[in-house]
């Protein structure tokens, strides 16, 4: 029954972020927003709900290891796998202000998350406190901020394609697919994540694997279909926009957010876990460097993903 269900699961997060896609950049588009920040702010906060929801109840449960293992185990997913699984069917467009700013963001807030973690400065137990939870809200607030702000500056970057949907869809209806699309996502990917933890859970492997593996790329399913979804319609900066702006997301608003809960004591995600985040979010920047993620880097990112999962299943193993 469990695999019916996880079957089940999966065509509602693919259709519903189909339609959350489509009416988010409906939307974005009438307000002048480029495809980039539409992707980053809007599309990414929405399709990262469902980590959110996860990583809030695992606080709530006292339950470090989901909370920080979804978060960790989503952000290697969502570069190695999800753009790496893009890029090898849609090659990728990287623009100057990506290399600037948002993929730097992605870079320091991965390396400011380890070092608030592991307490360079202080020593002790791995944890996330409550004053570091706000530190990484106030760097949620602020990537908002300065990402409407520079972009409403430079007028936003506005694709043909998405001007002409622009005109096509009413507002309502656009506002429907959204609100329509994330609940079906969040339904959907909670009956994935249950299930799925159900049948591996079977299988006697700990909660740090399972949050690592199974539920951050449960969660992590509508970061997928609205990367395809806006391939699809070749829109490869908001796929990009959705992934770099979800992984900044997870680490700043979903673990600011939950540490307020409980501090986040964890000692199940190690350090090899936070330094291959940390890798998979320099990556882009490196193998984007002439303007393009190509369908031969986007193999190379995918492999990577399957090695580091290898790994994580040998250690599990012995």
């Amino acid at each position: 029954m469990e695999y019916i269900i996880l079957a089940v699961a999966l065509v509602g997060i693919v259709f519903g972020a189909d339609y959350l896609v489509a009416g988010a950049v409906s939307i974005a588009r009438r307000l002048k927003v480029s495809d980039f920040v539409i992707g980053a702010a809007i599309v990414g906060v929405g399709t990262s709900m469902p980590e959110l929801v996860v990583s809030f109840i695992g606080a709530l449960q006292g339950n470090a290891d989901v909370a920080i293992g979804n978060v960790v185990g989503s952000n290697i997913f969502n570069v190695l796998g999800i753009l790496g699984l893009t890029a090898m069917f849609f090659p990728i467009t990287v623009n100057r202000s990506n290399m600037k700013f948002e993929l730097p963001v992605c870079i320091a807030v991965s390396l400011l998350l380890t070092v608030l973690v592991f307490n360079f400065f202080t020593g002790g137990t791995p944890v996330v406190s409550r004053p570091d939870g706000l530190i990484l809200l106030v760097c949620f607030f602020g990537f908002m901020w300065y990402s409407f702000h520079r972009d409403r500056k430079a007028g936003g970057q506005v694709s043909e394609q998405t001007a002409l949907e622009e005109e096509k869809t009413p507002l309502w209806l656009a506002v429907v697919k959204v609100v329509g699309g994330l609940t079906v996502l969040i339904v959907s990917c909670d009956l994935f994540v249950d299930n799925a933890v159900r049948i591996a859970r079977s299988f006697g492997v700990n909660d740090a694997f399972i949050s690592l593996t199974l539920i951050a790329c449960g969660t992590s399913l509508p970061e997928l279909a609205a990367s395809v979804a806006a391939a699809l319609k070749k829109n490869t900066q908001l796929a990009l926009g959705n992934i770099i702006g979800s992984n900044i997301f997870n680490i700043t608003w979903i673990l600011g957010l939950s540490s307020q809960v409980m501090p986040l004591n964890s000692s199940g995600i190690t350090a090899v876990d936070y330094c291959v985040m940390i890798v998979a979010a320099v990556i882009p920047i490196i193998l984007g460097i002439k303007g393009r993620i190509g369908r031969a880097s986007g193999t190379f990112m995918f492999i990577g993903f399957i090695a580091y999962t290898w790994y994580l299943l040998s250690t599990q193993i012995g």
